[in-house]
């Protein structure tokens, strides 16, 4: 694994601190890019579950702390919040990481590969940063050790949100930005900005992905109940057969997409995971039951779909004779990047990583809980390629794939970032 050679070319990465000229400040920050990694390593051999995240919020409110920052733990259960104010006045501006982990079992072979388990769902499962969130937190902890030492040179305070449960909170529970923001996160203190970074194979070291309004697509799940009236299966015509009226209903609703709303404005997906119902051939059951996932990338015809879809079902299940219960479960809204604030700091993006390795994304039909922040302040997410450069990234791991590698070259690009966004929209202000 050819990790520390590659990172030698990164630490040089020039950081924009505003007023800064010490000519020591290349050697602080190869060690702080050094720690970082060392950071991310032990993130990533002790992860823990979302909102189970008590020792990782332990590491950082630590680390937070020592350097002398405004330390809030507990919020969302087990987010911290630190404060920097700067030397002079100014906008504050909020940087967020992500801090759970996935029920992945590991198969990267890493001596800090994770072994840790844990319950999830009543079953023993392996637990990894299958999808980068110990780089966001130890990058983080870096952009914050980095401002500290500009801490008299900023024009303004920074707010670091090292949030939990991004994955999705346990059955039962409330976690995450939501929650966060439920608890009073930016009513106490609103940020001008809020920037966040999210590690991807998709991208290679060095490479940034960005795109300018909704970047990333809303999220929700739905199950439909179909009732009719069980019969032998040698007589339908004795009972009502929601197997049927199930399968009218699949084909009804997606039409929705196809022809109902205005695909010119923005594009949505409307998809059937799962069909559960019967037990034998020769019986027609009682009910089916569907369950599905919606995305959009328009707030406003997000809950359009959602009203079509309940209506369709209904409606379909009635000319059967059959009745249709639609539940839809509310998740992520669409994660929109401020056309102005994008705009803004792409010259920043282009200092940091250079004009041809700013990578303008297509929309992501994923989604991400950055997006309540964004709804209640301008924001912008990013993208931080971590594959390593000779790697074809058809050969690359997915996020959330048990073999998901991050090339520890790209944290150092990843620090870089998020100072430099801080910095440049403080001198812009």
């Amino acid at each position: 694994m050819r990790i520390l050679p590659v990172l030698a070319t990164c630490l040089s990465l020039p950081l924009s601190f505003a007023g800064s000229a010490k000519p020591d400040t290349s050697i602080e920050l190869d060690a702080i890019n050094q720690q970082v990694i060392e950071w991310r390593r032990h993130l990533h051999q002790y992860p823990e579950l979302s909102n189970r995240e008590f020792k990782t919020a332990k590491y950082i409110a630590e680390h937070l702390q020592e350097l002398g920052l405004e330390v809030e733990t507990g919020i969302a259960h087990t987010g911290v919040v630190a404060k920097l104010v700067g030397g002079k006045p100014g906008p504050l501006i909020a940087l967020r990481a992500d801090m759970d982990a996935l029920p992945v079992t590991e198969q990267v072979d890493l001596p800090f590969a994770s072994k840790q388990t844990a319950q999830y769902r009543g079953q023993e499962v392996g637990v990894m940063h299958a999808c980068g969130h110990d780089t966001h937190v130890a990058m983080l902890m870096g952009a914050a050790a980095a401002l500290k030492q500009q801490q008299a040179q900023l024009a303004g305070s920074v707010l670091f949100v090292f949030q939990p449960a991004e994955e999705g909170a346990p059955d039962g529970e409330e976690g995450g930005a939501e929650l966060m923001l439920k608890e009073g996160l930016f009513t106490k203190q609103k940020p001008e900005a809020i920037f966040g970074l999210h590690s991807t194979s998709h991208l290679k070291v060095g490479q940034i992905g960005y795109r300018s309004g909704p970047m990333m697509a809303s999220e929700d799940s739905f199950a439909i109940t179909v009732k009719g009236k069980q019969t032998h299966g040698s007589r339908p015509w004795n009972g009502v057969d929601p197997i049927v009226t199930a399968a009218q209903i699949i084909m009804s609703t997606q039409t929705i997409a196809s022809r109902q709303v205005d695909v010119t404005k923005a594009p949505s997906v409307l998809s059937f995971g799962a069909i559960n119902g019967g037990i034998r051939s020769n019986i027609i059951p009682n009910e089916v039951e569907l369950i599905g996932t919606i995305r959009s990338f328009d707030q406003a015809m997000r809950a359009d779909i959602k009203t079509r879809l309940q209506s369709t079902a209904s409606l379909v299940a009635q000319s059967a004779g059959a009745e249709a219960v639609t539940h839809i479960d509310a998740g992520y809204p669409v994660t929109i990047n401020n056309p102005e604030l994008t705009k803004m700091m792409r010259p920043t993006l282009e200092k940091v990583v250079g004009k041809d390795n700013l990578i303008e994304l297509d929309l992501i039909t994923g989604a991400e809980d950055f997006s309540y922040y964004a709804l209640q302040t301008p924001g912008l997410f990013l993208m931080l390629g971590v594959t390593p450069k000779d790697k074809p990234l058809s050969e690359a791991a997915s996020n959330h794939s048990p073999n998901f590698y991050v090339d520890e070259s790209a944290l150092a690009v990843g620090v870089s970032t998020l100072t430099s966004l801080v910095t440049d929209y403080m001198k812009k202000h």
